[in-house]
């Protein structure tokens, strides 16, 4: 059996490389007991998170203490440090010479790591007894310097909310998606309704109440066993997915028997929402690029008792066939983005994006837009959907997509959007959800109606 802070270290180990996603990596460690146990695999999964979390404040005091200059620190070697770190100011029930010791066992059994041992025990043992006291600017002081090192936001991100939000707002912010946010599932309806599912789950979760705003959702805290190994999760009764996610087939509104494409399909968890909502009547065309993910989707589909989906792999960037235009009543885009919007659910987001990123991402939703344009029937409906925050990919999309594109408006109509939400967003029909506000993820989202 491993140990979780080995696991814990190559985990953040492999993200550096920059090949894989986190929840890529997290996917690829083996799931059975006997290799990581419940308990190491919990904690592995609280000091990966919580590193990627609150990085930007681990390295300020570990370049408070180090005689080397941060950016030579040998990056296997600082990836322990931010692991011993993160267990000495952040996991009261792990004794700081637990943190310190286990730390300095981590450089042995890693073969570029061994020669830091010493180097690594002397520099923890010094921010054990005294992180508390390393000095960080307050926002009034430094606001660029309280957000990378005191809330550990990237700098180039801090420098664009610096221009665009005010000081209330994006502390607020950085307190929100510094905090661990709950599971929030949705019920599937073509099984079950939400008070049976509600039932059936309180006796497995720590704590459980029903979502605010949409309708199916449901939101729990430490689950007692893995959400895959819940009775309920295996007669297909909900899906994870995050509130702010479940306004998006709502907004939708797709009805039974329409014709429906899902372009982004992913995973398939607004393809399966969108099929409850059509009482699993009509047609669902699930679009992706990738052929893995439309595999699992269809895997999905069937857990959930969904018929009527059908799986294309297809690059939306490549225009379509002539043959293949005109003949969806509503499409869903949930666009390719910087995900900025989840980072408080993804917090390797933070690090693996640049402003460089919001470019490339916004240039190729400009391009799926059009390519998709051609394909919705007169007084047919398009939703675009993003999980960012950021103006690039967003408000400036859809400007760009209603010049060109003079056959779509802005739709006023909110399809199913419960009131506390409509309320909200009348009457431009484009509206964002935040994290700090609704307690949800960060959204973006805009319905498009083709009028000829």
């Amino acid at each position: 059996m491993v140990d979780a802070r080995q696991t814990a270290l190559a985990v953040l180990n492999t993200l550096d490389l920059g090949e894989k996603t986190l929840d890529r990596i997290l996917l690829e460690i083996p799931q059975e007991d006997d290799y990581l146990s419940r308990r190491d695999r919990a904690l592995m999964s609280a000091m990966v998170y919580g590193v990627l979390r609150w990085r930007g404040r681990l390295d300020h005091i570990t370049a408070y203490y180090s005689n080397i200059p941060i950016g030579k620190i040998q990056p296997e070697v600082l990836n322990v440090l931010r692991l011993g770190l993160f267990q000495i100011i952040f996991l009261d029930r792990i004794p700081d010479s637990a943190a310190v010791n286990t730390s300095v066992e981590l450089t042995k059994q890693t073969k570029s790591c061994r020669a830091a041992g010493g180097f690594v025990n002397a520099l923890l043992r010094k921010a054990a007894t005294g992180y508390m006291h390393v000095p960080v600017s307050t926002f009034q002081e430094d606001p660029l310097t309280f957000l990378t090192s005191g809330q550990s936001v990237p700098e180039w991100l801090a420098k664009r909310w610096l221009k665009r939000l005010s000081a209330e707002t994006i502390i607020t912010l950085c307190k929100t998606i510094n905090s661990i946010p709950p599971i929030t599932i949705r019920t599937n309806t073509l099984k079950t309704d939400r008070e049976q599912l509600l039932r059936s789950l309180e006796d497995h979760v720590e704590h459980i109440e029903p979502t605010s705003h949409a309708p199916d959702g449901i939101k729990i805290m430490n689950p007692k066993q893995s959400i895959p190994h819940l009775a309920a999760f295996k007669k297909g009764w909900f899906q994870v997915q995050d509130e702010a996610a479940q306004l998006v087939a709502l907004l939708l509104n797709p009805q039974p028997g329409e014709t429906v494409l899902d372009a982004c399909a992913g995973l398939g968890g607004k393809t399966a929402h969108m099929a409850q909502l059509m009482r699993n009547q009509g047609t669902i065309t699930a679009l992706d690029n990738n052929a893995k993910k439309l595999k699992q989707l269809t895997d999905e589909m069937q857990r959930l008792g969904v018929s009527m989906v059908k799986a294309v792999c297809h690059d939306l960037q490549v225009p379509l066939a002539e043959n293949q235009r005109g003949n969806f009543d509503r499409i869903l885009l949930d666009a390719p983005c910087s995900g900025l919007g989840v980072m408080r659910r993804n917090p390797d987001i933070k690090w693996n994006s640049s402003a460089a990123h919001l470019e490339r991402h916004a240039n190729i939703q400009k391009r799926i837009l059009e390519n998709l344009a051609a394909r919705v029937k007169p007084d047919g409906i398009l939703v675009f959907a993003v999980c960012s925050m950021e103006p690039e990919e967003n408000e400036a999309v859809v400007k760009e997509f209603l010049k060109k594109q003079p056959d779509f408006v802005i739709d006023k109509h909110l399809g199913k959007l419960p009131e506390t939400i409509r309320s909200r967003v009348k009457p431009v029909a484009r509206f964002r959800t935040l994290p700090f506000i609704n307690d949800m993820d960060g959204f973006f989202l805009a319905r498009l109606k083709r009028t000829k």
